[in-house]
């Protein structure tokens, strides 16, 4: 149980404070539901310091056969007065909060608790275990921390401990029951049935029945669901020991005494790549690109980048200003802006997703302003328990905007965006 956290009525989550966005109001249902799962799921609170915020894809596409394109999320970050931004690998898993110590002393000394690991704690962007396997835990905990010693981030940064913003591989290791009840299920009630169609319209052409536009509907549709298939098989492998895992941080969110927030998303890249060097294969880098937005080169190149990327099955990149926080007139610009590969698209909206009548329906994006203010409040809530915590500030001033994150999460909006 959460005593410390459970005594609060939800009222008094009606308006949380932050710096980046002033009060950000949560319903009090949402609340009620968020402190109901953190009291049951969730792993201790004495480490419960950050939840990571959901992210907004971009406007939909104008080009042809494309629901999503670099281009638009391009024209977003520069109409908010935004110069660079970095364009990075987006990881197929799933999203993962690592918080490491150097030792059980250094974690009972900042954490006020030594976890099961000894060392830190890996858990999902709700706040929930990642691992039900202690020794699958312990064992990616070590292999961060033997990164961090042999990069020699603890001299670096000055810091005993550190939190890893991360994405976590494969996608099955978190997720096997949504793929074999959904995704899974999907392709197999499909292929069949189309096989048979195929199999009965042959038969009737072969009797001279004039079925062939029929026929190739029915062909181009098996092939939309081996496609289907394939994407998602992509994201899955067995894992049995640690060296099956694929663990990628893409933010060096915090550590003693500092949130770098104030550094830039190069400078997390490039802590990124000194631990995946480290590493001996568990860690892994997160390929790259920043582009200068006044320069039409330097965007063209950064959309063939992906073109090739999402041409050979990889879910697309995330575009971040080049300033972890940026601002315009309106106040703060998104912190990142998805743009998703044509083929990772097809698990999400279905195998024929890309048919051009599917595609008019799915350019409707009504709820996506809803989507980017979520992801800005989570932001800015996520921000501020992180800067709470390393401020020293009482566990429960944290837990207000840690815990408000996922009550916002209870808002109603596509899930699909």
């Amino acid at each position: 149980m959460f005593p410390m956290i459970c005594s609060m009525s939800p009222t008094c989550w009606a308006s949380e404070s932050s710096s980046l966005m002033g009060n950000v109001t949560v319903r009090e249902e949402n609340a009620t539901a968020a402190l109901e799962v953190m009291s049951r799921f969730a792993i201790d609170p004495h480490w419960l310091v950050y939840l990571p915020p959901t992210m907004s894809p971009t406007e939909a596409s104008s080009q042809p056969g494309m629901l999503e394109h670099p281009g638009d999320a391009f024209a977003y970050f520069r109409k908010n007065g935004v110069q660079r931004v970095v364009c990075e690998e987006k990881h197929m898993g799933s999203r993962a909060v690592v918080i490491l110590c150097r030792g059980e002393e250094a974690a009972l000394r900042r954490f006020g608790s030594v976890p099961p690991s000894g060392i830190g704690v890996c858990y999902t962007r709700t706040g929930r275990p990642m691992f039900a396997d202690g020794n699958l835990e312990r064992a990616l905990l070590q292999n961060v921390l033997d990164a961090c010693t042999g990069a020699e981030l603890w001299q670096r940064l000055g810091t005993d401990w550190v939190l890893l913003d991360c994405e976590l591989m494969p996608w099955s290791a978190k997720a096997q029951e949504l793929i074999a009840d959904h995704y899974a299920r999907v392709g197999a009630a499909a292929a069949p049935s189309l096989e048979l169609a195929g199999e009965a319209l042959s038969t009737a052409i072969g009797r001279g029945i004039d079925l062939h536009e029929l026929q190739e509907q029915v062909v181009l549709r098996r092939e939309a669901v081996d496609r289907y298939a394939e994407a998602y098989r992509r994201y899955c492998w067995p894992v049995q020991t640690v060296d099956d895992l694929r663990l990628a941080p893409f933010h060096v969110l915090a550590t003693e005494a500092r949130v770098h927030a104030d550094e830039t998303h190069e400078w997390h890249m490039e802590q990124v790549d000194l631990l995946a060097k480290t590493d001996a294969g568990v860690l892994v880098n997160t390929p790259h690109k920043t582009v200068d937005l006044s320069d039409e080169t330097s965007e063209r190149e950064a959309i063939e980048w992906w073109r090739q990327s999402a041409d050979a099955g990889g879910e697309g990149m995330v575009l971040k200003p080049f300033d972890f926080i940026a601002r315009s007139g309106r106040g703060i610009v998104q912190p990142g802006i998805k743009c998703r590969g044509h083929e990772y698209l097809r698990i999400i909206y279905g195998p024929e997703y890309d048919r051009p009548d599917n595609l008019l329906r799915l350019r409707d994006r009504g709820s996506l302003s809803l989507k980017r203010s979520l992801a800005l409040r989570e932001f800015a809530l996520g921000i501020e328990a992180v800067t709470r915590f390393v401020r020293r500030e009482p566990l429960f001033r944290v837990h207000e905007c840690a815990f408000a994150v996922l009550a916002l999460e209870s808002e109603p909006v596509d899930p699909a965006l």
